[in-house]
């Protein structure tokens, strides 16, 4: 129940993170957003080292800096998939996407969920489907350069949550902090190989810190949901974030939300009920 709390906690911190970085992306250059983002990301957990302790040992070094290159990935492309919009079709794709790869390790793994976890999880990942689903008349269309973008966003988050999850447990933050220490010295290289072409429009400085705070809770709760539960189970309630995305997109955006992606809100609430039973 604590890991299904935590990962809960995650998904509500990564809707809304998404939400932010994805309205900031549209102010200026992607980069100019991750420039603010990244460091503020940093900043949140040097300040949680005291509290929670750090450890860094050669595999805590090793898998945070690839979960840093693959944050780093993950962060261009989900804010750029948001840009694009809409974010009630994007969202819930790259999620799709993000969950079946740390499934699929969790369960290669050796982990066991038993008949109700069989039945919650691909009920789950059918909920992530319907909220992406039901275009209607009248919604936006996405084009195919978006949804490459999602699939590369998603494949990119799943690597970033494998890897955090490969660190030792005993290491406390230390490899949140190696791998945005990592994503942080990418996004500023790219940044500034980059510079003439970032365009001149300032970034949203409050809105992409706050993403970048917010992507930093989100990580945490899914590193301490993923110690304390099976990587199978917390990575798919992880991936129900989309329904925070929507819900913030219809009151904000007033994007359209479908009869479709309602019913895939009500799956979702049923699929967790039954990984709580687990």
């Amino acid at each position: 129940m604590i890991a299904l709390l935590l990962a809960l906690g995650s998904s509500l911190a990564y809707g809304c993170a998404d939400f932010l970085g994805g309205l900031g992306a549209r102010k200026a250059h992607v980069l100019r957003t991750l420039m603010i983002a990244a460091p503020a990301s940093l900043a949140v957990e040097l300040l949680l080292w005291p509290f929670l302790g750090a450890s860094f040992s050669a595999q805590t070094l090793a898998w945070g800096a690839s979960s840093g290159v693959a944050s780093a990935a993950a962060f261009a492309l989900l804010y750029k998939t948001l840009a694009i919009g809409p974010m009630n079709v994007l969202s819930p794709v790259t999620a799709l996407v993000s969950a079946v790869l740390p499934v699929g390790v969790g369960l290669l793994q050796g982990e066991h969920l038993g008949l109700v976890g069989l039945i919650g999880l691909p009920l789950a990942l059918a909920a992530v489907v319907l909220v992406s689903a039901g275009h209607g008349a009248g919604a936006a269309r996405t084009s195919r350069t978006a949804l490459l973008l999602a699939f590369g966003a998603g494949a990119a988050i799943a690597l970033q949550l494998v890897f955090l999850h490969q660190a030792p447990p005993e290491s406390g933050v230390g490899p949140l902090i190696i791998g945005r220490a990592v994503s942080s010295a990418v996004t500023l290289t790219a940044a500034g190989l980059m510079y003439r072409r970032l365009g001149s429009e300032k970034p949203a400085y409050a809105m992409s810190a706050t993403a970048g705070a917010l992507d930093s809770v989100a990580n945490l709760l899914f590193l301490l949901a993923a110690r304390s539960g099976d990587l199978a189970v917390v990575a798919v309630i992880t991936a129900l974030y989309p329904a925070g995305t929507v819900l913030l997109a219809r009151s904000v955006l007033a994007e359209r939300i479908h009869r479709s992606q309602l019913i895939g809100l009500g799956t979702a609430a049923a699929a967790v009920s039954l990984l709580a039973l687990t």
